[in-house]
């Protein structure tokens, strides 16, 4: 299960950008040919998060879904299932413009209270 790992690099990046403070959001933007199973996701997400500063946070995602574009026709179209072919004029000549991100978008961190003296 690679959702394991992808939870891994994700809790090391939100680590690495919260600056020490507790993260309490985390967003990602996961496209379609990631084959990601966002309930599989989310259950590594909470365990490799354990004993960290994101233990307890929420994780978040936008689905991506797979656009292709066609070289002869310059249609744009979402792809539900393969084969790559351009559902306007049926070429194969087609370039994936979405659908293979995988990506912290954002993160949420608690704010650090101010000392007064």
């Amino acid at each position: 299960m690679h959702e394991f790992s992808i939870a891994s690099a994700v809790v090391a990046t939100a680590l690495k950008h919260a600056d020490g403070r507790r993260v309490t959001v985390v967003r990602m933007r996961i496209g379609a040919l990631r084959q990601v199973v966002p309930d599989a996701l989310e259950f590594a997400f909470g365990i490799v998060a354990r004993e960290t500063g994101c233990e307890g946070a929420r994780l978040e995602w936008e689905s991506i879904p797979l656009r292709v574009a066609c070289a002869p026709c310059a249609q744009t179209s979402e792809l539900e299932r393969l084969p790559f072919r351009c559902p306007r004029c049926g070429d194969g000549a087609v370039a994936v413009v979405a659908g293979e991100e995988l990506e912290v978008e954002s993160i949420e961190v608690e704010e650090v209270a101010a000392c007064t003296a």
